[in-house]
C-alpha cells in the first residue's frame, strides 16, 4: 500500500480531510527547500506537491511561473529535486511527497530512470501536467512498476471518455482543476465544484483533491466540504515571494497552519 492510499485512508477513518500544500522547489533558495518541507508537515500538510522548476509552465499563472524562474537562477534541475526528497526522508518516512511538473525534464532524464530514482529517494506520486493519459501507457507503467503514483488532472471541461480513462489509469488522488484556467486564478466557482464533484464521483473510487484558485482560509474551508482534499499552490508561493529567506519558513508555516485549522472546521461542520 503507498504512502498516498495510507494517508488517505487513516483521514478517512477519523473524519479528517486532507490539507495538499504546492510549493516550487528551489524557490526561494535550494537550502530552504528541505526546511520548507518540514515546516509544512509540522503546520499540518497531510501530502505535499513539490513542483519541479521548468521554463515553460504553461498550467501556471503568473506567481508560480516567478517562482519556476528564480529556482532556474539557482540552476535547480530534476536531479536536484530528487536529492532534495532524499534529504527530506532522512527524518521524515511518512509523508507523502509528488513531484509536480511537466513532462520535459522526465523526457530528458528517461522514465525508467526517473522511476527507479524516484522509488529510491521516496518519492509516492507523480503528476505531469502536459502528459495525458492517452500518450503515455509506457512512461505511466514504468511508475507503477516501481511503486510511484501517477495522479492526472481532470477539469470542468473533461469528456466522459477523459474520466473513463484517467478513472482506469490513476493511482493515489485524483486532482480535479476548479476552474477553466491557470493556477492562481481568482474566480472560483463553488456552485460548480459542488454539482461536478458528486458526477465524478460515480466513476472515481480515489479521494478526490481539489485545487487551482484556492487562495485563503475562507475558500479553503468551502472546498474542503465538497471532497476529499484541498489543494493549494499560488497562495503558498505568494507567500515564500512576499518573505525574506530569514522569515520564510516561519510565515509558511503560519500560513498553512490556518489552511489546516479551515479543512478541520469544514470537518466539524459537515
Amino acid at each position: 500500500m503507498s504512502r498516498i492510499q495510507t494517508t488517505f485512508d487513516k483521514l478517512k477513518q477519523h473524519q479528517r480531510k486532507a490539507l495538499i500544500p504546492f510549493f516550487t522547489a528551489g524557490d526561494p533558495n535550494p537550502a530552504l527547500t528541505v526546511p520548507l518541507l518540514h515546516a509544512l508537515v509540522e503546520a499540518g500538510a497531510d501530502v505535499i506537491e513539490l513542483g519541479v522548476p521548468f521554463s515553460d509552465p504553461m498550467a501556471d499563472g503568473p506567481t508560480i511561473q516567478r517562482a519556476s524562474e528564480r529556482a532556474l537562477k539557482h540552476h535547480v534541475g530534476l536531479h536536484h529535486v530528487l536529492d532534495m526528497v532524499a534529504e527530506f526522508r532522512r527524518s521524515d518516512a511518512e509523508t507523502p511527497i509528488v513531484l509536480m511538473g511537466y513532462g520535459n525534464p522526465i523526457e530528458a532524464m528517461g522514465w525508467e530512470t526517473f522511476a527507479q530514482r524516484c522509488a529510491a529517494v521516496g518519492v509516492d506520486g507523480v503528476l505531469t501536467v502536459d502528459f495525458p493519459p492517452e500518450e503515455g501507457h509506457e512512461a505511466f507503467a514504468h511508475l507503477t512498476m516501481h511503486g510511484i503514483d501517477p495522479i492526472f488532472l481532470l477539469a470542468p471541461t473533461s469528456t466522459d471518455a477523459r474520466v473513463a480513462r484517467v478513472t482506469k489509469q490513476a493511482r493515489g488522488y485524483v486532482y480535479y482543476v476548479s476552474l477553466k484556467g491557470v493556477t492562481g486564478a481568482g474566480h472560483l466557482d463553488l456552485d460548480a465544484i459542488e454539482q461536478k464533484i458528486p458526477q465524478l464521483r460515480q466513476h472515481i473510487q480515489l479521494p478526490i483533491g481539489v485545487g487551482f484558485g484556492i487562495r485563503d482560509a475562507a475558500t479553503t474551508l468551502a472546498v474542503a466540504k465538497l471532497c476529499d482534499g484541498v489543494v493549494v499552490g499560488s497562495r503558498i508561493v505568494q507567500e515564500i515571494e512576499n518573505s525574506t529567506e530569514q522569515n520564510v519558513v516561519a510565515n509558511v508555516g503560519k500560513l498553512v497552519k490556518e489552511l489546516r485549522q479551515a479543512v478541520d472546521q469544514a470537518c466539524k461542520t459537515m
